[in-house]
């Protein structure tokens, strides 16, 4: 007898025989490859699913050319990463066909733009002609009809180049199923989108560790994808409400990023050089959501919108990892994609770090309130460049920002950050209700003395809303003039679009908050200080230290370079405010003086006069910096 009864399939063989494509699309900066596309891949493969991964980013770069692309990475403040796709991601419902968006163009943001040859005739072309091309380009080089599902990735600016080519897809291939997820999609944003884009078939809410191959599984054995929690769908026109889980505190399961596409790609294309491919950095994670933000939300931070819950990886498990990855791809320069540091890491990964001799360098996000030994843990285990989160040196300011830090702990990290050669990425804020003129004016009368330090990376800069931030969610402690989606929005996606639900930046305008005016001072002289350290010889201020003596060489302006000597008890003091914010208090009980708390005091105030110590309430901190090196 013959058996007509098909044969069984096994769960391995129906896993394999589901190809899938995962996709990066512009604007994901050239320098790096993407931990999501990494991630996904490498948990998708150990469930014994079939994929590769695109990072298409880098044809678009090597199109129009590096820089320029990498300067429209840079998340302008017109949006215009998302405006240059959205025809090819809307065709003839996509709005703004006469490039009204260019006219309204930041002029600050504009110049920048013309120095890398992006003329608003560029932009312009780059709209109409180039991204067609790009995308054209994509639909023919790549053999998408071997895929039953494309997985696209977007945060930030890569909505809509991944929206074209996910229209152009589903036209040429029907049958394909599109699935995307990413910051962009995170809570009501993906409901939206999955709601008022036809290309979208799924999305992933949320983290995708567990949904992403669980919704492959679902798709390979016939089960609905829909049910698996945080994947929603839009089924007759109405969209699935995502179902949630919990967060997952077994970041130890991660498997290694897989980069390899990444690499080939870039050397298929050729089109960095040998120095710039040298400077590529390889992401990792060793945690995610923020310690702090759990405890208290920072009231203007739209990070881990629905996963604010700190969790981190055994430190064991990052030092392998970190390993691997330098084998495999022959590169030491690693970033952290975490929003804080785990503290534990200090010792239990950096001190490992630096006690295997390891050259990896590093960057990571800290939080300012490390002390010299803390940045000195740091140096030794090879981070070359933190983003600490500074962004004011006023207290009264940082308790409205409810950063949990001082402005005196945030000069001291400058100190110590530029003492152990620890590049450091911050920003001045403003636009926070409750301000007043007089914080501004004490914050630029203390930056004039701080120009040996490194600079912000911008003079000043008015807070943006974003999404999940308090001053967007919280209308009762930040009362609001007006809230509305950030108008460029308009220019870029169709009417259909629910904006209210679907974007992450803001227009608004808080009550209480101080007019411009009263930050011009304050811009001005955080421009001076960056203007200062563009110059061949970079301000400076340093001491050198004997037994009861200290001299003290400044050279914050270098046409005007003085030098103080000081003997006795207030060399003790000055040193001894160096490493530590003091009171006067507090040195008379360290160093033992038999000097009255006054006298200490005066010395104190002393050093304040001329513009050697900073003071915040009852401490005092040194500004110079120690001449020695590496103690």
């Amino acid at each position: 007898m013959i058996d007509l009864e098909p044969a069984p399939v096994s769960a391995h063989s129906a896993r394999a025989a589901l190809s899938v494509a995962l996709v990066a699309m512009p604007f994901l900066a050239t320098d790096a490859p993407s931990i999501q596309l990494g991630l996904l891949k490498a948990i998708a493969a150990e469930r014994g699913f079939d994929v590769h991964s695109f990072h298409l980013n880098l044809d678009f770069a090597a199109q129009i050319g590096d820089a320029p692309y990498n300067m429209l990475c840079a998340c302008g403040p017109n949006r215009l990463g998302e405006w240059l796709f959205s025809h090819e991601a809307f065709g003839p419902d996509a709005p703004d066909p006469n490039d009204e968006l260019l006219q309204r163009l930041d002029p600050a943001y504009a110049s920048e733009l013309h120095k890398h040859g992006l003329t608003l005739e560029r932009l312009s072309e780059l709209r109409h002609v180039e991204a067609r091309r790009y995308i054209d380009g994509l639909v023919d080089s790549v053999p998408w009809g071997d895929f039953q599902v494309v997985g696209f990735t977007s945060s930030f600016e890569q909505n809509t180049a991944s929206f074209a080519l996910a229209r152009r897809l589903k036209q040429r291939f029907p049958d394909l199923l599109t699935v995307f997820g990413g910051a962009n999609f995170d809570g009501d944003m993906g409901v939206e989108w999955v709601r008022s884009i036809d290309c979208i078939d799924y999305a992933v809410v949320g983290d995708g560790d567990q949904a992403f191959p669980e919704f492959l599984e679902a798709l390979s054995t016939g089960a609905d994808p829909a049910c698996v929690a945080h994947v929603i769908c839009r089924r007759d026109g109405v969209v699935n409400a995502p179902t949630s889980r919990p967060l997952t505190n077994r970041m130890d399961a991660s498997p290694i990023p897989d980069y390899h596409e990444y690499f080939t790609r870039l050397d298929g294309i050729g089109f960095l050089s040998p120095a710039a491919r040298r400077k590529l950095r390889v992401p990792f994670e060793s945690a995610r959501g923020c310690w702090w933000g759990a405890k208290h939300h920072c009231t203007f931070c739209g990070l881990n919108g629905s996963s604010m819950s700190f969790r981190s990886k055994a430190p064991e498990q990052v030092v392998a990892e970190l390993a691997e990855l330098a084998r495999r791809h022959g590169h030491f320069e690693f970033y952290a994609v975490d929003n804080i540091l785990d503290m534990s890491y200090l010792k239990d990964f950096f001190g490992r770090l630096a006690a295997d001799g390891c050259d990896y360098e590093f960057f990571y996000e800290v939080k300012s309130n490390l002390t010299r030994a803390q940045v000195r843990q740091l140096q030794q285990g090879g981070v070359r460049r933190i983003q600490p989160g500074i962004e004011s040196l006023n207290t009264p300011i940082l308790k409205l920002m409810r950063k949990g830090v001082t402005g005196i702990q945030n000069v001291n990290l400058l100190r110590w950050a530029r003492y152990y050669d620890i590049q450091v990425g911050w920003n001045l804020l403003y636009g926070f209700p409750g301000e007043t003129a007089e914080n501004y004016r004490e914050q630029a009368d203390l930056m004039r003395l701080l120009r040996h330090l490194e600079p912000p990376n911008t003079p000043a800069t008015r807070i943006a809303m974003e999404r999940f931030s308090p001053i967007h969610s919280d209308r009762k402690s930040f009362p609001a003039l007006y809230v509305r989606p950030d108008s460029n929005y308009r220019n870029i996606y169709p009417q259909r679009v629910d904006l209210e639900r679907a974007v992450y930046y803001f227009d608004y305008e808080l009550a209480h908050t101080l007019p411009e005016s009263a930050i011009e001072e304050t811009r001005d002289v955080a421009l001076n200080w960056i203007e200062s350290w563009r110059a061949p010889l970079r301000p400076r201020m340093q001491f050198r230290r004997a037994p009861g003596f200290i001299e003290i060489e400044d050279r914050r302006n270098p046409d005007r370079p003085r030098a103080y000597s000081v003997e006795g008890p207030r060399a003790a003091l000055y040193a001894a405010c160096s490493d530590d914010a003091h009171s006067a208090t507090a040195l008379q009980r360290l160093l033992q003086l038999s000097w009255s708390v006054a006298d200490i005091e005066s010395a104190l105030v002393e050093f304040q006069s001329l513009g050697l110590m900073m003071r915040e309430d009852q401490r005092f901190l040194s500004l110079a910096l120690p001449a020695s090196r590496n103690r």
